[in-house]
């Protein structure tokens, strides 16, 4: 799942971010209204932090934005201002919830899990591939009593070619599953996130296989020979 985290200050925006990260969440980070909205209105986030003093106008005016253009996207506003006012004008303008600085990273990330829980949008919790069940709640895939040791980057990877099973995966599409607007990434090291996941696919029977479309991507298939 994505998020995006609007904060100008890049000290405290990179730590929001790094905790969220450390949940499995890809994360894009930008400081200006200007940069979020147009991110806003290209990625599909699961949820928004937002803070309300930006360097080029309020984030109360790019969640108004964001509302009027129809983006239905879970928001959290992240700020210093704690009156009862800004509470409200906060609500008023479209968040779900609102949390004060100073806070807790793992009340942050739990606030956030909720607010995707209740979003109107469906959200899906496990997927099945053949035999393997990947929970991404728990971030785990298992196949009987086996369960795999996948890296933050390897499990993205084989979320996002489970979430479009029997479909090509281009290298792009996974590495927007794996990596922010602002991290670099290159087709080398998307094959080796793969290489090393099929790998620990081959380990155990039953799991589904990568296929490799010269080209194209990589496939999730549970059986080759289908």
């Amino acid at each position: 799942m994505r998020v995006l985290v609007i904060e100008d200050n890049a000290e405290l925006g990179a730590a929001v971010s790094r905790g969220l990260r450390n949940t499995g969440l890809t994360v894009d980070l930008f400081g200006t209204a200007e940069e979020a909205e147009e991110a806003w209105q290209l990625a599909d986030y699961s949820a928004v932090v937002l803070d309300l003093m930006l360097p080029d106008g309020s984030g109360l005016d790019v969640l108004r934005s964001a509302r009027r253009s129809g983006l239905s996207t879970p928001v959290l506003i992240l700020t210093a201002l704690d009156g009862i006012a800004e509470r409200i004008a906060g609500l008023d303008a479209g968040a779900d919830d609102y949390l004060t600085k100073p806070f807790h990273s793992e009340e942050l990330a739990a606030r956030l899990r909720a607010l995707m829980r209740r979003s109107k949008l469906p959200i899906v919790r496990e997927i099945e591939a053949g035999s393997m069940l990947i929970d991404l709640e728990a971030r785990v895939a298992r196949t009987g009593s086996a369960t795999l040791s996948l890296s933050r980057s390897e499990f993205l990877a084989l979320e996002c070619l489970a979430r479009n099973q029997g479909r090509t995966c281009s290298k792009e599409t996974i590495a927007n599953a794996i990596y922010g607007f602002e991290e670099e990434w290159s087709e080398g090291a998307i094959e080796l996130h793969v290489h090393r996941l099929r790998r620990k696919l081959a380990v155990q029977p039953g799991m589904p296989r990568i296929k490799s479309l010269r080209g194209l991507g990589y496939m999730l298939v549970a059986d080759l020979e289908n």
